[in-house]
């Protein structure tokens, strides 16, 4: 080992130790992330005793539970209010529902937690034509859990009292034309009515918690702020509670292998991160351990999210997958970490979007929300945002039919990718022009001299000047449309429940025949537009294999693999967005049309003899060979012949 290289590693060595050094937490964060770990044991404790003590009421005998009701009644009552301490006047009482809405959302806020207790969206139904919920019921949780004069406070089992004695807060605003739902541009322009509701339980002297619900006039979002007087004085100095939220995701849409199970998770974001999501494949979980932006309740075409107007400290976000209830996909926990101000006073502003996942429904906030659509990486994501979505946002601004949408849409991007097909279809004539020179080579050389046969082959094809990757190399254009497409369809929420022809909704399959047995990986049900497009990519295939210049006759490997192709997509398709399978086949009978055009308007009799005449003509020498000739010159060289 040289000097250099010792003196290199002691360097590195250094560097190592001053890094750490430099990087170590103070004691103040050391301190504070004590506090916070033991704040957070000791309420797991307390959850964990009173859970046992529960449990040891439940499995009591009955005889000792009520000799007289009365009594046992008053006893109950003065444990469960024993139980809650400051808050314990609360512990008891009657639950009764407000409703918050607006033109697109209804929310029910219950007494009993002061929670969101159920919300409806009102645009929208469910597969089999009931109301949308996207939640509902005791099933979900939606509260602070924090720890208090040692006992583990739970605001869920606590009763608040609403600032207003009304069942119902309806918002008010102008009319909003199609198109405009949800807008924050309509909305600064055309402003409509505010409601605000705030939920309150006291714990005495002055000491409180609310919960204030305010919702605006045409928005998905509602501002939901948690205020507090006081309360580190019931909780000590430098504690954290935990907001904890969890639900039971319902089923929406018809069961489908590749349905709304693959695209239901749970998205986050850190607070300057990027977008991540949990698996939707299987049940998940993650400890967030450092700040959060936003945390998201993500269904296919519908989501529930929880935003921090600054960021939460930290979480804890569990997917439980669900295959024992056909009505149910899973169910979705977040636990929030939110550090108790030491002030007297204290606000926590949120915010909570409750809606579909539409693009520019979620790109206006400008939080990546519209991340959780996952249009796909880098160029297929770019394709969908600029070229897709905005060109069927037009279309849908004058037309309602959607299967003339995608026709449309079919329309407009073949036309966009017509210069690239032409270049393709140019080639292809090219190469057949040279295919009786191409059948001399391979006569001469044989099976047995591959090698050489490729040489001469590739020599003909540069004195013609004919490039036999020009007719691949434009067709790779078209794949990020074609993947794009593929990405775009089954999250379209605007295909979401609409008809053409026999499809009843064109963002699921549509079925034609319902077979009495399972066929592995195909389904129990027949798609006749993914059936259509199947039949059409063979017979373009065909024709596309008796137009080329005799390459598959090379390779009947290949030719056999290109119409096991179309098989392979009937079994992938038959499952997919109906919408898709429309799309595919439309592009393939305008593919028809445009080889029909191209053929008509290109005269392969003419390219035969430009390619005669230029193989008379001396090889155009490239620049590279003209720069070494020149090159050889100055130093009185002769220059390589060719």
């Amino acid at each position: 080992m040289d000097r250099n290289t010792i003196r290199g590693l002691v360097l590195i060595f250094v560097i190592l130790i001053g890094f750490s050094y430099f990087n170590k937490p103070s004691r103040e964060e050391v301190d504070a992330a004590k506090r916070k770990r033991d704040s957070i044991e000791q309420v797991q404790a307390e959850q964990q005793r009173i859970a046992e003590q529960k449990a040891k009421e439940v499995t009591a005998p009955k005889e000792q539970e009520k000799p007289d009701s009365t009594v046992a009644t008053s006893t109950s009552v003065g444990n469960r209010k024993d139980e809650y301490g400051a808050f314990g006047h609360a512990a008891v009482g009657t639950e009764k529902f407000i409703t918050l809405e607006n033109n697109l959302i209804k929310v029910k806020i219950s007494t009993k937690g002061g929670r969101v207790y159920s919300v409806e969206l009102k645009d929208y139904k469910t597969y089999d034509d009931k109301p949308l919920i996207l939640f509902k019921g005791d099933s979900n949780r939606f509260g602070l859990n924090f720890f208090s004069q040692n006992r583990s406070i739970e605001t869920d089992n606590l009763y608040f009292t609403p600032s207003l004695d009304e069942d119902s807060l309806v918002v008010t605003g102008p009319k909003v034309p199609k198109g405009k739902q949800g807008r924050i541009g309509f909305n600064e322009e055309h402003p409509g009515d505010s409601k605000t509701l705030t939920m309150r339980v006291d714990a005495g002297n002055g000491k409180f918690i609310e919960y204030v619900y305010t919702l605006k006039y045409n928005s998905y979002m509602m501002d939901f702020n948690i205020r507090s007087q006081g309360l580190s004085q019931l909780t000590g100095q430098n504690a954290y509670m935990s907001f904890n939220w969890a639900i039971d995701v319902p089923r929406q849409e018809k069961k489908s292998k590749y349905g709304e199970d693959r695209y239901t998770t749970i998205y986050y974001k850190y607070h300057q991160d990027e977008v991540n999501s949990l698996s939707s494949s299987k049940s998940d979980s993650k400890d967030l351990t450092t700040a959060v932006k936003w945390i998201g309740f993500k269904q296919l075409f519908f989501s529930s999210i929880l935003i921090a107007d600054n960021s939460f400290t930290s979480a804890k976000i569990k997917n439980d997958k669900t295959e024992d209830n056909p009505n149910y996909l899973g169910h979705f926990s977040a636990d929030v970490s939110i550090p108790v101000d030491n002030t007297q006073a204290q606000e926590v502003p949120m915010k909570m979007f409750f809606g579909p996942n539409q693009y520019n429904v979620l790109k206006q906030y400008k939080l990546q929300l519209d991340q959780e659509l996952n249009l796909g990486w880098t160029v297929i994501g770019w394709v969908n945002k600029y070229i897709v979505i905005p060109a069927f946002d037009f279309l849908r601004r004058y037309i309602n039919n959607f299967g003339i949408i995608i026709l449309l849409l079919t329309i407009y991007i073949k036309l966009i990718i017509s210069p690239f097909t032409y270049k393709s279809y140019l080639s292809q004539a090219k190469m057949r022009a040279l295919k009786p020179e191409i059948d001399e080579i391979k006569a001469k050389y044989g099976k047995d001299k591959a090698m050489e046969s490729q040489q001469a082959t590739m020599a003909l094809y540069k004195k013609a000047g004919v490039n036999p990757m020009g007719g691949c190399l434009p067709m790779l254009f078209q794949f990020p449309i074609l993947i794009a497409m593929f990405r775009f369809f089954p999250v379209s929420i605007e295909l979401r429940q609409q008809s053409f022809l026999w499809a009843h909704d064109l963002s699921s399959y549509d079925s034609v025949y319902h077979l009495p047995f399972t066929i592995p990986f195909y389904g129990d049900h027949v798609s006749l537009f993914c059936l259509l497009m199947t039949v059409t990519n063979v017979f373009y295939i065909k024709m596309n294999n008796e137009m080329n210049a005799g390459g598959t006759q090379q390779m009947p490997g290949m030719k056999t693999m290109m119409y096991l192709m179309p098989v392979m997509f009937l079994f992938i398709f038959n499952n997919y967005s109906a919408g898709l399978s429309l799309y595919y086949f439309l592009s393939l009978l305008l593919t028809f049309l445009q080889m029909f055009i191209f053929k008509k308007a290109i005269d392969e009799d003419k390219i035969r003899k430009q390619i005669t005449a230029k193989q008379k003509k001396p090889a155009k020498k490239s620049k590279f060979q003209k720069r070494l000739e020149d090159m050889a010159r100055q130093r009185g060289m002769e220059a390589p012949k060719k």
